[in-house]
């Protein structure tokens, strides 16, 4: 009898914790001007009150499944995740080459790539489940650098993550514009944001007064997060199981700290 007690309460706890997180995951479509941009979002809907959103932005390839999953495991937080679109509905890169021709478009013309953001930025707040006092943005390699222009801009932003993001930006003024809190986390043998540029955006925030983080992670070269990378740090780019792990705690103890 106790054995079949134990299971029926087993079975009823599996239930109950299943019951308790349901996250809603959806593509939907909004617009910058004339371009029609598709972004996902992710949320816990066994919540029934507003909560913060975070603004998600993908890689060089593109809105992909890498970038969804991170929107799916912030839901799981309990935040609202949304993933902007920074290339137009569909436009996803097949290879390096591609990505980088793409993501190119908007290294250069920053002013397109602060629009598409600032889309993805009003989009966010409309949702009915988002609060949109409590407005935080993070990025991925390229997105790390999409990222970073929207606080530039001066969005009103409660917190700002790069994960081995660009680290390139000209106009040094344009740090006074930054409203939320700066993380950082990097590789510190990234060959494409290496130390020098590190430094430089160090001292951009420094000089404006900038409330910052830099967390930098030994023997990490570039795209630590995401397994696709491989496992060969000599390439460039590669994973880094630790220092994927050690930046997304930092990560979940900043969003605690800005949202409270």
């Amino acid at each position: 009898m106790k054995k079949i007690n134990l299971f029926l309460i087993l079975i009823i706890f599996l239930l109950t914790k299943t019951t308790m997180s349901q996250i809603h995951k959806e593509s939907i479509q909004y617009k910058d001007g004339g371009a029609t941009l598709e972004g996902y979002i992710a949320y816990d809907e066994s919540l029934v009150n507003k909560r913060p959103g975070i603004l998600v932005v993908h890689e060089y390839f593109g809105l992909n499944d890498y970038t969804k999953m991170r929107c799916e495991m912030l839901a799981k937080l309990g935040y609202f995740a949304f993933a902007a679109d920074i290339y137009g509905k569909g436009v996803i890169a097949k290879t390096p080459d591609e990505a980088g021709k793409l993501a190119g478009i908007y290294r250069n013309d920053r002013n397109l790539m602060r629009s598409r953001i600032t889309a993805a930025y009003n989009e966010l707040k409309q949702q009915r489940f988002v609060d949109a006092d409590y407005i935080a943005v993070m990025g991925y390699c390229f997105g790390g650098t999409v990222a970073m222009e929207l606080g530039l801009s001066g969005a009103d932003l409660k917190g700002i993550v790069s994960f081995h993001g660009g680290l390139d930006f000209a106009n040094s003024d344009e740090f006074k514009n930054i409203k939320g809190r700066v993380l950082i986390c990097h590789g510190a043998d990234d060959p494409f944001a290496n130390l020098e540029k590190i430094m430089k955006v160090q001292s951009q925030m420094k000089d404006a007064d900038v409330n910052y983080e830099l967390d930098l992670y030994g023997g990490t070269v570039h795209s630590f997060t995401n397994p696709a990378s491989g496992s060969d740090p000599s390439k460039g780019v590669a994973y880094n199981e630790q220092a994927d792990k050690r930046s997304w705690e930092k990560m979940k103890d900043f969003f605690v700290e800005i949202f409270k």
